[in-house]
Parts: structure tokens; sequence; C-alpha cells
């Protein structure tokens, strides 16, 4: 084995460096399995691309997605949550992420009226996110009474006239189990992971 002496205040100490060198790409290995569960596991920092959330989020902010909230917990009203949409890809082969806002809860009945009233079991919704009133064009199915599933959220984003979102039957309802997690928190503009738009 390749030893090697030092001195060490004025004593000879042979060091193995086969086992520094082992020590240290185990330590290597440590963080980057670390690193890779807590982006897999726990959660994960993107950037918002476009303007379906504004005016809660804008083009470019950095937020920090909390994919454990919902292993421990069911998702509530408002939480503005992360999904695949629907299998859509990137040029370069990554998911399309969405970004909404959780308007209608397992087991409730949506309906947007034509004055942009939107109705959760018949009572009108008390909330002040959307950024404008509904216009009559973007209620899209949501015009009839939407019954969700046992495990299905009705999805918005906050500007209201330009999201594509649960109202569409390109994105529909959405299942738990498609939610990848929660906005915690927005960070200022850094590196990114990946995109939700």
């Amino acid at each position: 084995m390749a030893k090697k002496k030092i001195e060490n205040n004025g004593q000879e100490e042979e060091v193995n460096i086969v086992k520094e060198l082992l020590g240290m790409i185990l330590y290597i290995a440590f963080v980057i399995l670390a690193v890779w569960f807590i982006i897999t596991f726990v959660g994960q920092r993107t950037e918002v691309s476009g303007s379906s959330m504004y005016d809660t989020l804008e083009d470019g902010d950095n937020l920090w997605i909390n994919k454990l909230a919902y292993r421990f917990g069911d998702p509530k009203r408002f939480d503005i949550v992360v999904f695949p949409f629907h299998d859509e890809y990137t040029s370069d082969g990554k998911s399309v992420f969405y970004i909404k806002r959780i308007i209608g809860l397992p087991g409730e009945k949506i309906r947007i009226e034509e004055d942009g009233t939107i109705y959760v079991n018949d009572e009108p919704l008390e909330e002040s996110y959307g950024y404008e009133t509904i216009s009559p064009n973007m209620i899209g199915r949501a015009g009839e009474n939407i019954i969700l599933g046992e495990d299905e959220y009705f999805v918005m984003g906050d500007n209201r006239n330009d999201s594509k979102d649960s109202r569409f039957e390109e994105v529909g309802n959405i299942q738990k189990e498609e939610l990848e997690g929660k906005a915690a928190f927005r960070i200022w503009p850094l590196s990114k992971f990946g995109k939700v738009e």
C-alpha cells in the first residue's frame, strides 16, 4: 500500500494515501446521495415561466417546492401546487410542470357563472387571489357543474384570463398522486433545477 511519511511537530507520521483517498471518495458519494435524496423526496428549487399566476407569482420568480407536504397531509384550498402536464416534455426531454392554486377539493361541486363568480357546492367562493374577474370565454367546462372525485382537485391560475387550468379539458381535474409538491416560499433568482408554468 502507498504510504507517505510526513512530519508533524517534529515527529514522523505515516499516512496511508489509499485509505485517505477512499475516505474522500466515500465522503463525496455521501454528499451526492444526500443532495439526490433532498431533490427527489424533500424539496426542489424551480423557476416560474409565464404569467398564469400573476400577480402572486411572476415570470422568473424562483420558488422552493416542498415535496413532503402531501406525503404527511392533504392539500388545502388555496395551496399553490406543482404538477406535471400530462406527459408533455420540453425539447431537452424534461417534463413540463404547471403551477396553479387549488380551488376545489375532493367531493366538491365547482361551477363558474357568466359573471365570473366561482361557486363551490352552490356557495360563492370567498377569495381574493384572482387577478381579475373571469371573462365568459375563460369559463370553459366549469360553466356546468364539475363534481370532483374522492382524490381529485380543481386548480386555477391566479391570472384567471390567462391560465390553462382545470377549466379546460386538456388539464382537467388533478389527482392527488399527480401533485409534485406545494410552493413553500419564493427565493430570489439564482440557478434553477427546472421551470413551472
